[in-house]
């Protein structure tokens, strides 16, 4: 399970560094794509083919399902971290998310996002109250 805040920086040639609490789950490989809200999704590459075995369960006819497949699956990039814990970004996925310097990766349960720092800092604000305010269960029966 993936969790907390962490501010690594991209480098010059794309390259981002892990979460040194996140290599030993993501040393095996991982999986780079578009996510939502302009942030990028990291899936250790088991909970990708996890998540793509169930894809393929879906009706190819629903237009929805079509649009959503081809937006998440055309620019993944499978990736292996060097043995310092950096990854290549690739450039599509850079300007998808908007990926200066200073990024806010963050671990989402089983998936990991990497987020620009002003993004994440104008999501966070923007969320931080209505995440206090709720008033009923958004996730039937988590609380």
């Amino acid at each position: 399970m993936f969790l907390g805040t962490h501010t690594p920086r991209l480098d010059d040639k794309g390259r981002l560094f892990l979460p040194a609490k996140f290599r030993k789950d993501l040393a095996g490989g991982l999986v780079v794509t578009r996510g939502q809200e302009r942030c990028l999704y990291v899936f250790a590459m088991s909970e990708f083919e996890r998540i793509t075995t169930a894809m393929n369960s879906t009706p190819v006819t629903s237009r929805a399902v079509r649009d959503f497949q081809r937006v998440f699956l055309s620019a993944a990039s499978d990736e292996i971290p060097d043995k310092q814990g950096r990854v290549t970004i690739p450039a599509v996925l850079r300007e998808y998310a908007g990926l200066s310097r200073e990024c806010t990766v963050i671990g989402a349960g089983a998936r990991v996002e990497v987020w620009d720092t002003t993004a994440w800092n104008e999501y966070l604000s923007a969320t931080e109250e209505s995440f206090s305010e709720q008033s009923e269960e958004v996730i039937p029966g988590l609380l």
